[in-house]
């Protein structure tokens, strides 16, 4: 199966099949997510998304809301297929991460446009800065979101690269939160690697 195909509600179980295979489910999601984390200083970090973790996200939504419905069970798959990337991208959640409530509140004033200033960097190539936000805007004149939703879109030459074994750096290049982890772990990059056509 391509791991680029959106959902489609025949690959979902329904919710009587997935209560019975729930914990099992949860736990290879939570494995596969470790190699898709990259972690960019102490608070924030990439968190990339898949065709396995969205249809965890829409199982877990319809657990929740007990839809079972076809046009709420589209609906979702509406909202989360997006995030699914399509061969030559990669999809990431980004988020900032900071545990007490008004420290996060004074720091997402100062890095405002942190979302359009998360890279990802190919050995040999020039940073590829993220698309964000595409399906709204998070951002306003006073402060940034905790949360982003992100696009990099890569050449085919890169992929190509990448695939050879170039290695993969990631980055944010704000005047207030500046970091770059290179080269990232090998467990990551494979992952990664299986998201290009």
């Amino acid at each position: 199966m391509n791991a680029m195909q959106k959902l489609t509600r025949d690959d979902l179980y329904s919710l009587e099949q997935y209560s019975e295979i729930r914990d099992e489910f949860r736990n290879q999601v939570l494995s596969h997510k470790r190699n898709r984390r990259v972690e960019l200083g102490t608070n924030a970090a990439l968190y990339f998304e898949d065709r396995l973790t969205m249809q965890y996200q829409v199982q877990e939504m319809l657990r929740i809301e007990r839809i079972f419905e076809a046009s709420g069970i589209n609906d979702e798959l509406e909202a989360y297929n997006p995030l699914i990337p399509d061969g030559s991208n990669w999809k990431a959640t980004f988020m900032v991460e900071f545990p007490e409530v008004a420290e996060r509140r004074a720091m997402l004033t100062q890095l405002i446009g942190i979302e359009d200033k998360v890279y990802m960097q190919v050995q040999g190539f020039d940073r590829v800065f993220a698309i964000a936000d595409e399906d709204l805007e998070r951002s306003n004149k006073k402060k940034t979101s905790a949360v982003h939703f992100m696009r990099f879109e890569l050449s085919a030459e890169q992929v190509d690269s990448l695939k050879s074994g170039a290695a993969l750096t990631a980055g944010i290049a704000h005047e207030n939160y500046q970091v770059e982890i290179s080269p990232l772990p090998e467990n990551v990059r494979q992952s990664l690697i299986g998201d290009l056509g």
